[in-house]
């Protein structure tokens, strides 16, 4: 059996979910591909292909002749990240000239059609919109009807081009109504507007789609491009990531990333693990320990032995699995897409069969009947009104979310977001603070001692380089004073820290050092100690000459807002759960702190994003909310993606809504603005389908026979304009709901 390779092209020429359909069914009907996948949202397909039969350069040259193009060089995803800047600059220019250009159109055809040469300058104008701003679209529709299929685009080009012809005829040839006792009228202010109108649409759609590429760019850029590899003879060289091999002696300097998964055999440090756990302590390491690439060496200098490299790296399989997470979602396909291919066929039909009755049993005026009748229906069921339902409800939306903290970065995400089933929540960051701090503090000594006993606590514990000891010298808010003599100060591993100040002793640790200095403690103070410990806290006790004089407990604390806000959730009938990295004691203090019932500890990212999948295939719509990379793998595979402010970049980028000011309040928030925009919605759908069920029978003269009505095109174009305006004023109804 023949290995099969799996291989991920970026795809260029994409205007649509059927474009990427078209794709993937070209590279399925190539020789030697097993399986291809093509997703719009991030314009990739994913090629397994057996090597040898297949031919990527001929499999390129049947994409190419299909109108699209496949980017195979090995910085594809760089290239497709370039042209897709330079794709919503040009389309960014684009909107706008339209909009400028459509102002005036629509001023001259309302108030000003009496002006000298009105039709000459609204036909410069119009085709100028249609001919430049507009070409996408007919490009876009060419390729569609080549494979025999139809989209938004088959729709905006058939109303535009028609309503386009139409008016060229009225203003070149206004005789042939004049003779039949008909007002010729032009329309070239319709298929601006609606060019101008769809680009918006275009625009925002793109806005929500970028940012993908380069959340897997800042994954990558966690690897340091290169390492100091200690050499058999003691030499020190530095050399390339990519030459590093298992076995390899690597030194890691302060302030340096760790370049591969290994295990320490010299030197010592505290490293910032929270690209991999997700806990904001640093973890202290020491020969033996295993350390991952990715993480963040703090102080210490230390040599590791090369493990797992290049692929096989934790942090590397994190990345792959963030970019099959974020392929594996369905394609963003809007619901006017997804009916376009019935709704162009039904009124090319209507509008060929009106014209044929007509002909038919209109009698002495029946060409200009016939005529009036197709050009009516055409222009009355102009898809502006459908276009406008989906995109200016976002815009609503995305608005009121701004307003209130809840940036929206994916519109598929808010469109989701009010189907929530499950609600998982990581702890470091999400449910606490993220930051190690003293929570509680009891003195033995004296009120009037504790101010200086302060200032010797801050000049102990500031020479030692543990979390612990940051936390406790950002409480005690001190500087160093010259007027205390530190000397034998010592940092004694997993206990604590002693020096001797101004002539005295003093200590500051855990009961462990305690008790190797003698120091005894009281049942008062073990009980009080016990009760922090049984929080999650930890206990550091501070004595002098042998003596306590105080404990304080550190912890990373639990947002003020945490507990109400899982409360409202829970009421909301969402079940939340938290995962965590940290151990179970920690994890089940903090969910008996916030009222969860349900968590899961030790968790590494992989098993984070397995517990989503579980539930998924459970059929549950699981939101995921999150702030460290750890979080990424599972926000790119949750249905709803939330990051939470202040975190992580690449969770930020990762995720489809982010919350600015890390409230877990703001959930719930933007759970309820996903469902009244969803609403918004349909209602916009609704009358946008129901003015064209309306519209459309009567464009094409069904009420002639019973009352003698012919709707004009002037007219249908009116009823257009307003079927538009009325989807934009209920969206518009967005601002003024409260969340």
């Amino acid at each position: 059996m023949p290995a099969i390779v799996t291989k991920r092209i970026p795809v260029t020429g994409l205007s649509c979910a059927s474009c990427a359909l078209n794709v993937e069914q070209l590279l399925n009907q190539q020789q030697g591909v097993t399986k291809a996948s093509v997703n719009y949202a991030n314009s990739c397909a994913t090629l397994e292909f057996v090597p040898g039969k297949a031919d990527l350069k001929a499999i390129k040259a049947s994409v190419q002749a299909g109108g699209y193009d496949l980017i195979l060089e090995d910085n594809g995803e760089e290239l497709q990240d370039k042209l897709r800047r330079e794709h919503y600059k040009n389309l960014k220019i684009n909107t706008i000239l339209a909009s400028v250009l459509s102002v005036p159109l629509v001023y001259i055809s309302m108030f000003r059609m009496d002006m000298p040469y009105a039709n000459l300058l609204m036909f410069l104008l119009s085709t100028t919109v249609i001919a430049w701003f507009g070409r996408g679209f007919f490009i876009s529709a060419w390729k569609q009807t080549r494979q025999g299929k139809a989209n938004m685009d088959s729709l905006v080009s058939l109303s535009t081009g028609i309503a386009w012809i139409f008016s060229v005829f009225s203003m070149v040839f206004p005789q042939f109504w004049l003779s039949r006792g008909l007002e010729p009228h032009a329309y070239f202010e319709a298929p601006a507007v609606i060019i101008a109108f769809i680009l918006l649409g275009k625009l925002l759609e793109e806005r929500a789609k970028s940012g993908t590429s380069s959340a897997i760019r800042k994954l990558m850029g966690l690897q340091p491009a290169t390492v100091i590899v200690i050499k058999a003879d003691g030499t020190q060289q530095e050399i390339p990531l990519a030459g590093v091999l298992p076995g390899d002696h690597l030194l890691v300097k302060p302030g340096n990333r760790v370049p591969v998964d290994g295990e320490l055999i010299s030197g010592a440090s505290f490293v910032d693990e929270s690209t991999i756990t997700g806990e904001a302590m640093p973890t202290e390491k020491k020969a033996g320990h295993r350390v991952f690439a990715g993480t963040m060496n703090q102080k210490g200098s230390f040599v590791l032995r090369a493990e797992k490299v290049g692929g096989d790296t934790i942090l590397a399989q994190i990345i792959k699995m963030v970019q099959q997470a974020q392929g594996s979602k369905p394609p963003v396909q809007k619901l006017v897409d997804r009916i376009a291919g019935i709704f162009v066929p039904v009124v090319l039909i209507i509008s060929v069969l009106s014209f044929i009755l007509w002909m038919v049993f209109g009698g002495e005026e029946s060409f200009s009947h016939a005529i009036l009748a197709m050009v009516s229906v055409l222009v009355i069921a102009c898809p502006c009104a459908l276009g406008l339902a989906t995109p200016t409800a976002i815009m609503a939306g995305t608005g009121v979310g701004a307003e209130n903290g809840i940036l929206i970065k994916d519109a598929e995400c808010l469109e989701t977001a009010h189907r929530t089933d499950v609600l998982i929540l990581d702890k470091t960051g999400t449910i606490t603070l993220g930051k190690p701090a003293v929570t509680e503090f009891y003195w033995l000594a004296p009120a009037d001692d504790q101010a200086e006993l302060r200032r010797i606590l801050y000049l102990l514990e500031s020479g030692s380089e543990h979390p612990i000891a940051e936390a406790i010298t950002g409480f005690t808010g001190s500087e160093r004073d010259e007027a205390h003599s530190v000397s034998r100060f010592e940092s004694i591993t997993g206990k604590g820290v002693k020096a001797d100040i101004n002539g005295v002793v003093y200590l500051a640790g855990n009961q462990a050092m305690l008790k190797d200095h003698e120091v005894n403690l009281s049942e008062e103070l073990i009980s009080k100690a016990r009760k922090w410990q049984n929080e999650a806290q930890t206990v550091v006790f501070y004595a002098r000459s042998g003596e306590i004089i105080g404990m304080f407990a550190v912890a990373d604390q639990i947002k003020e807002t945490s507990a109400e806000a899982i409360s409202e959730l829970q009421k909301m009938g969402i079940q939340v759960i938290m995962l965590t990295g940290d151990n179970y004691h920690t994890a089940s203090a903090i969910a008996r702190q916030t009222g969860l019932t349900d968590f899961k500890a030790g968790l590494l990212p992989g098993e984070k994003a397995d517990f989503v999948a579980q539930l998924q295939k459970s059929g549950k719509t699981v939101a995921m909310a999150g702030d460290g990379i750890n979080d990424s793998q599972a926000l790119a595979l949750a249905n709803v993606s939330i990051a939470m402010g202040k975190g992580a970049d690449i969770a930020m980028d990762v995720a489809g809504i982010t919350l600015i000011s890390s409230d877990l309040k703001l959930i719930g928030k933007a759970l309820r603005l996903s469902e009244i925009t969803v609403k918004t919605i349909r209602q916009n759908l609704f009358w946008a389908f129901f003015y064209n069920l309306i519209g459309i029978p009567v464009a094409a003269g069904i009420l002639y026979p019973v009352w003698g009505f012919m709707l004009n095109p002037m007219i249908a174009g009116a009823a257009m304009a307003f079927s538009s305006v009325s989807v934009v004023s209920n969206s518009l109804r967005l601002k003024l709901k409260k969340i």
